[in-house]
């Protein structure tokens, strides 16, 4: 693995706290100014939306054009069973073994940035780490974007387009089912112990926090920019210091 760029980035954070408006900033940047500044190569996006849009889609379907039984959700857009939620983390997992089988040298010029968000209703993080794969584990560093729910649920509201549900950038919950589902958050809970380091079955990870409770993220700019800066070069910092420690 390159020594300049991070391979894994896990992105964590509720929904509507800028996650999407983050990668987009980094996707619309020179290699050479993502890589120096940020530590991010080349980037490659494994998002659980796009996975669970799709159970939902094949459900409707079913439903409604065969008559048959949903196979993963309620006709209201809810999982049948919590484990719905670990399966997609075990998919992530999977989508990144078949990245690096078909190219072994991925990660000299890639970041693979894994993204999703856990409320505590559906088990939050501390359920949904422990589905990551060793190997995702073992060279990883989580990146939280934090916003209070009132952020989320006002950011939620106004990026909703309710023409493109199914778009990255514009796809939103209704309020009753984001304060279920996003109200409650257990990240504080899981890094309690360590304000660098989470320990997930075994395996030390690397965290830094993005403080965007005041919306740096919709109007990006000078501000923006230096806390991305300083956030990653701090994770950067840990992630490189914990690498050195595990190969000592």
């Amino acid at each position: 693995m390159t020594e300049s760029i991070f391979p894994i980035i896990i992105l964590n954070g509720r929904p509507a706290a800028g996650k999407s408006e983050l990668l987009d900033y980094l996707r619309k940047l020179p290699d050479d100014v993502r890589r120096s500044r940020f530590h991010i190569g080349q980037m490659h996006e494994v998002d659980d939306f796009p996975m669970l849009w799709t159970w939902f889609e094949e459900d409707d379907l079913l439903q409604n054009r065969f008559d048959l039984p949903r196979l993963h959700s309620t006709p209201d857009s809810y999982f049948l069973s919590v484990e719905m939620w670990h399966l997609l983390i075990e998919r992530l997992s999977l989508e990144y073994a078949k990245l690096v089988r078909n190219d072994p040298d991925l990660h000299q010029t890639h970041t693979i940035l894994i993204e999703f968000s856990r409320g505590s209703e559906h088990g939050g993080y501390r359920d949904a780490y422990p589905h990551l794969s060793d190997t995702i584990l073992d060279n990883g560093a989580i990146l939280y974007i934090d916003v209070p729910f009132e952020e989320s649920l006002r950011k939620n509201r106004r990026r909703f387009n309710p023409d493109k549900p199914d778009s990255i950038l514009e796809h939103g919950l209704p309020d009753s089912k984001l304060e279920r589902m996003y109200k409650a958050v257990d990240w504080a809970e899981v890094t309690a112990e360590n304000p660098e380091m989470v320990d997930i079955r075994g395996h030390r990870v690397p965290y830094a926090v993005f403080h965007n409770h005041d919306d740096v993220t919709t109007t990006l700019g000078p501000v923006f920019e230096q806390r991305l800066e300083d956030t990653l070069g701090a994770l950067w910092q840990r992630w490189t210091q914990h690498q050195s420690n595990q190969h000592k």
